[in-house]
């Protein structure tokens, strides 16, 4: 089969369209044939090697994290799925490879397809639809009326966190810049704050709930916009302890995360707000749930261009300019 492949880690190195084997189906995998893949700012930041402590891949790998397909083949275990299913899923960690035609993945990290989508549309949703959800409903569990601060609005994860956050009854705040103040509007946003003329920090205060995507200024100047008990969660790190716990990672890693987050854990205690970093897991259960949202019509995608598969880098260049609104996608022939 076709796949776009990782050969050195690096900006400067290109992902390679090689052929590779078929990917083997263990028992309780399905084998899904990919019709759409979305890129993901994480997929460049793999690439270009910055995930490496927390993700060590061994080069070559197929890179890619969203895929929506239909299932070819099922483990002799596999009871949820049948051929022909049209599916979408968030492959677990290190079984990432949606930058292919046929990628496997365990059938507890798959969905069905929302029936109201297109592949290229339903290939937008798993891993920004599963980070929003575990940010805001798992961590902390945002409740009606409370008031959440969503940084990048207009991003991939932005525009779905947005709306779910107001699917839940939620006073959003957001960032974005003034050609994009309407549009987050539309998607649910109720407080714009235009990045490039004013500082979020002195028009938020009181929040309950802040998903950190940006960068260690913007981390330190949100844990100011929460009130007394209130919670910053940050996908963007860095890496706590916790994390390190539930990761289960080893002494070295787990001492790295104690180091390199100390600074902001202590100005989170100082103001007496928590902070956690989340890194997304794949969950097929989630996943379905999301779904129903979607065919309720309670959250819609952002697709923001659609490039074919042979365009791989085009998009991926694309996407490492974060001028994308929503998601980028690939679609295959």
């Amino acid at each position: 089969m076709k796949a776009f492949v990782v050969h050195h880690y690096g900006k400067k190195h290109d992902l390679q369209l090689v052929d590779v084997l078929e990917p083997q189906v263990q028992e309780d995998d399905v084998l899904v044939q990919v019709h759409a893949a979305a890129i993901n700012l994480l997929d460049a930041k793999i690439k270009n090697g910055e995930f490496k402590l927390l993700l060590p891949y061994k080069t070559p790998f197929i890179l890619g994290h969203d895929v929506a397909g239909v299932v070819v083949k099922v483990g002799a275990k596999v009871r949820r799925f049948k051929i022909g299913d049209e599916v979408y899923a968030r492959p677990a960690d290190h079984r990432v490879g949606t930058f292919a035609e046929f990628i496997s993945i365990h059938e507890n990290d798959v969905a069905m397809k929302p029936k109201n989508l297109t592949m290229e549309e339903a290939a937008s949703i798993p891993l920004v639809g599963l980070t929003a959800w575990q940010a805001l409903v798992e961590k902390a569990q945002l409740k009606k009326g409370e008031k959440v601060f969503i940084q990048a609005g207009s991003g991939g994860v932005g525009t779905f966190a947005i709306q779910l956050a107001k699917h839940i009854g939620a006073t959003v705040a957001t960032t974005t810049s003034t050609a994009n103040a309407a549009w987050v509007k539309s998607l649910g946003a109720d407080v714009v704050v235009d990045y490039k003329k004013e500082d979020f920090e002195a028009v938020l205060k009181g929040y309950d709930v802040v998903l950190n995507s940006q960068d260690t200024p913007t981390l330190k100047k949100s844990l100011r916009v929460l009130k007394s008990g209130g919670k910053l969660l940050s996908i963007s790190g860095p890496p706590d302890p916790a994390f390190g716990q539930d990761s289960q990672a080893g002494w070295f890693l787990k001492n790295v995360f104690r180091l390199i987050s100390a600074r902001v854990r202590q100005q989170a205690k100082q103001l007496n707000v928590s902070y956690s970093f989340l890194f997304m897991r794949a969950n097929g259960a989630q996943l379905e749930q999301i779904t129903r949202l979607i065919e309720t019509g309670a959250i819609r995608p952002v697709v923001d261009k659609v490039f074919p598969f042979e365009a791989m880098n085009e998009a991926m260049a694309y996407v490492e300019t974060g001028r994308a609104k929503g998601k980028v996608v690939i679609k295959m022939k």
